[in-house]
């Protein structure tokens, strides 16, 4: 009995379907096998298919395209009537496309031109800024930094992984390995012993003598034998030396050179008629030390550009004396205008006359030049040949003022006057020739005495006048500074009267009078003066002016007759007066001073300064009672507060203390504290606003034993004179006297408050630092009060402690120059010297201070005003006062 269940595997046995592939269900793809393509070779062809009568495929697109003749006609014959009828139809299509090509090239140039001018390409975008590069300098273009990095996004580094090789792994691992017996050798040896063949240690030093004689042998052998001029002859001397000269270049400049030449090379090629670009790179190998390099760089240079000189010339610079002579050869014949070129063709010539050959030479191609026809005539050793060539010379350069000149001053006096007329009418805007001319008429009046010579001297003013006239004229307008700058080189080259002369003519050229002044020459400065004195007599800074001159750079008779003057023009200048009486004391002539006093006296009767002046001529000369009797007199007639101070200290010099009850100093000497104290009270209430006497009252109580009081008495000075230098630095003195160091600091702390830019409560403030804080302390001085004289000599001083001396003693002069009426500066300078100067530095240090003549500062006043330094000059009272000078003042006596 059948079963009636369908078989499920009947597929089996089934054939495939035609587009089955097996496994395309589970993902699989087809592939295809030799069976599925066919074979290798071709089947036949259209034709024996047609005739075995098989039908043969036609592509239906092959009759589509008209143009494509391969699929119409690919089985005909092409014929020669085919040929014929393509050439008929080429023809057309040429006289078609001949019609319409005029007209179609327009319309394609005006839409390129449309299409440009939209979208232009990027060359023509840049054009005006590469035209532009033109302008660019030499330093801005090596200013253009590299090429680099700008994405500023960090490079992964390429890591490199190398296997390690098998020696480092055997030597890693016999580190931690320990040798447990001895060597054969060490065991023969006994131990660890070395074994030497003589036990004696090894001579380095005899090792390298034998090296350097051995060398030296062998030099000399070949400097001996060898044949000179050979390549084998060796100089021993030159060789050292040339190995001495050798300069070793590093990586980086060699990388320098390397992409400047690069540069250069690009730079010829693109333009190779611009002689800059060549020299340079002709440059860049000698410096690289490739001169035959650069001498065939400078070959091709001179080839691309003839025209250039500068070309020529590096090119004779880069070659041996006689190759250089045969390339000026040439490069005269292409700039044969060149001066330059000349010039440096007679320089190679050794010889004097093949020098003139040359220049002679070179003057017949460039007539006109003033250079040439100089140095022509610099070879020259005669003056006649040399007047001979001048002459021609101003024949062919009229207009040369150099040529003109060098003429006049080769001929004799008579017949420079003619060249100088000649040279004036040829050059009429030429001042050198009208102040030619004076010299020259001051040099013949040298040789003049008498009226004659006066009359010579006239005539170089008038020359002077007129000739500045004359340039006026033509609208030569020279400034004033160019006329004196023509004064001081005539002074310097020895003609003071043209100077003067020209002083006069142009001093007043639209200017005042203060600023003629300013100049550094004295011969110049006199005449100025001088026309100014006599334009403005009645000025009396400008006699002070000229009388300080005469007394630097003069004489006596010069500044006497200045004074004399200066008095007759004005007499009621009392600082005149004085000056010359004082002169007139310096040379020793006491009489001539009393005189010229006397005479004062008459122009100004109630003057206070020369009744003082008058009383110490006559009390510096010992003549006390005339002196008393002249202070009786100047209380009667002038009768001022200085007089009556004056009278009173000169008294008191003399001994004569009739003291009254205010008088608190006297009082104060004798013991009396009681009397003295009640009159700097009554002091202190007439004159509240007097510093002084607030010191004198604290230091009465400090010396009676009542610092206290002291302290109370500068409390209330203060109150009344507020910011008061003076005043603080007593304050702190009294707090350093008293024991109280961190008191006197705190004072000084405040003291600097309200007195900022005090040089002296500064300098104590230094000076209570501690050493190492000093020179700290001593910057901030300098910023609050640079240019205060007492900073700038604490400074000295700290170098002077540093042993600086050549620092202290630039920093001692500073501090004088600034303010040389500061007596404790000098002081402290010749102290100074005393320990670590020489005599002559210690003269210099006193001559500039009694020059100067100082008159303030605490010591210095203290000790010149001491009744027992009564009379001492101003060089005894600096011995004295920097005898008395200390390391630190915090007591500034008065």
């Amino acid at each position: 009995m059948a079963s009636s269940k369908p078989n499920k595997l009947a597929f089996l046995s089934m054939p495939a379907p035609a587009s089955y592939v097996a496994g395309l269900g589970r993902g699989a793809s087809g592939f295809t096998t030799r069976s599925d393509i066919g074979p290798a070779r071709d089947g036949p062809s259209a034709e024996p298919k047609h005739v075995a009568g098989e039908e043969a495929e036609v592509d239906p697109d092959q009759f589509q395209d008209p143009d494509n003749e391969y699929g119409l006609f690919a089985g005909t014959t092409y014929e020669q009537d085919d040929e014929e009828a393509d050439k008929i139809y080429q023809q057309v299509d040429d006289a078609m496309d001949s019609r319409r090509r005029a007209r179609r090239e327009v319309q394609e140039q005006l839409e390129l031109a449309k299409h440009r001018a939209e979208r232009p390409k990027i060359q023509q975008q840049f054009a005006d800024l590469k035209r532009g590069l033109s302008a660019v300098t030499d330093e801005e273009w090596e200013s253009i930094p590299e090429v680099g990095n700008l994405t500023r996004k960090k490079r992964r580094k390429q890591e490199r992984s190398f296997a390690v090789p098998d020696s480092v792994l055997v030597g890693d691992r016999s580190k931690a390995e320990y040798e447990n017996s001895l060597d054969d050798r060490q065991q023969q040896s006994g131990g660890f012993e070395t074994p030497a063949e003589s036990g004696a240690l090894t001579n380095f030093v005899e090792i390298g003598q034998a090296r350097d004689k051995i060398l030296s042998l062998k030099l000399d052998q070949i400097s001996g034998t060898a044949t000179s001029g050979t390549s084998t002859s060796v100089d021993p001397k030159g060789y050292l030396t040339s190995l001495n000269s050798v300069v070793l270049k590093s990586d980086a400049e060699i990388g320098d050179i390397k992409r400047a030449r690069m540069l250069f090379d690009s730079l010829v090629k693109s333009n190779p008629k611009h002689s800059p670009g060549w020299i340079a790179a002709a440059c860049l190998e000698e410096h690289a030390g490739r001169m035959v390099a650069a001498r065939k760089i400078i070959k091709a240079g001179c080839e691309q550009c003839p025209k250039s000189e500068d070309v020529w010339l590096e090119a004779a610079r880069l070659h041996n004396n006689d190759d250089a002579k045969v390339i000026l050869a040439n490069a005269v014949q292409h700039v044969g205008q060149s001066v330059k070129v000349w010039l440096a063709a007679a320089d190679l010539e050794h010889d004097v006359k093949a020098k003139k050959r040359v220049l002679r030479k070179a003057l017949e191609h460039i007539p006109n030049s003033v250079r040439l026809w100089k140095e022509t005539v610099n070879l020259e050793s005669s003056a006649a040949d040399a007047r001979v060539l001048l002459a021609r010379a101003v024949e062919v350069i009229p207009l040369s003022v150099e040529l003109w000149l060098a003429l006049a001053r080769l001929e004799t006096p008579e017949r420079a006057k003619g060249v100088l007329n000649k040279a004036r009418k040829a050059v009429r805007t030429s001042h050198e020739i009208w102040i030619a001319a004076g010299r020259l008429l001051e040099q013949q009046a040298q040789d003049k005495t008498g009226a004659e010579r006066d009359a010579e001297l006239d005539a170089v003013d008038k020359t002077i006048v007129g000739g500045v006239r004359e340039l006026r004229k033509y609208q030569v307008l020279l400034t004033r500074e160019q006329w004196l700058k023509e004064a001081e080189r005539c002074e310097t080259e020895g003609s003071p009267r043209t100077c003067e002369a020209i002083v006069k003519a142009t001093v007043g050229m639209e200017i005042e009078e203060e600023d003629r002044l300013d100049t550094g020459m004295v011969g110049t400065a006199r005449a100025i003066l001088a026309e100014a004195l006599r334009v403005f007599p009645g000025r009396k800074s400008l006699w002070i002016r000229a009388a300080e001159l005469e007394k630097t750079h003069g004489t006596r008779e010069s500044l006497d007759a200045i004074l004399n003057r200066a008095v007759e023009h004005c007499p009621q200048a009392e600082v005149l007066w004085l000056m010359a009486a004082k002169e007139k004391w310096l040379a020793g002539d006491v009489p001539a001073a009393r005189e010229v006093l006397e005479r004062a006296f008459g122009a100004n009767k109630e003057s206070e300064q020369i009744w003082l002046a008058a009383v110490k001529l006559e009390a510096e000369n010992n003549e006390l009672g005339v002196a008393r009797e002249l202070l009786v007199r100047a209380r009667m007639v002038a009768d001022t507060e200085r007089i009556w101070m004056k009278s009173a200290v000169f008294e008191r010099q003399q001994g004569q203390l009739r003291c009254g009850p205010r008088d608190s100093q006297i009082l104060q000497s004798q013991g009396n504290f009681s009397a003295a104290r009640a009159a700097f009270a009554a002091g202190l209430k007439a004159c509240p606003k007097e510093a002084t006497l607030w010191i004198l009252a604290s230091r009465l109580e400090e010396a009676d034993g009542k610092s206290i009081k002291a302290r109370a008495i500068l409390e209330k000075a203060r109150l009344v004179n507020p910011a008061n230098d003076v005043l603080w630095a007593e304050a702190v003195g009294v707090e350093e006297r008293s024991g109280g160091a961190a008191q006197g600091k705190a004072m000084l702390a405040r003291s600097l408050q309200e007195c900022p830019t005090s040089g002296l409560l500064w300098s104590m403030s230094i000076w209570a630092e501690s050493r190492p804080m000093r020179k700290a302390r001593s910057v901030d001085a300098l910023k609050k009060s640079a240019d205060n004289p007492v900073i700038i000599c604490t400074v000295a001083r700290l170098f002077w402690a540093e042993r600086k001396i050549e620092k202290a003693r630039q920093w001692f002069g500073r501090a004088v120059a600034t303010d040389p009426d500061l007596g404790d500066s000098w002081a402290w300078w010749l102290k100074f010297e005393r320990q670590h100067g020489t005599e002559e530095h210690r003269d210099e240090v006193r001559k500039k201070c009694v020059a100067a003549d100082p008159h303030h500062s605490l010591v210095w006043q203290s000790v010149a005003k001491d009744i027992r330094n009564t009379g001492k000059s101003t060089a005894e009272i600096l011995e004295l006062v920097a005898d008395t000078a200390h390391p630190v003042i915090f007591h500034h006596p008065l």
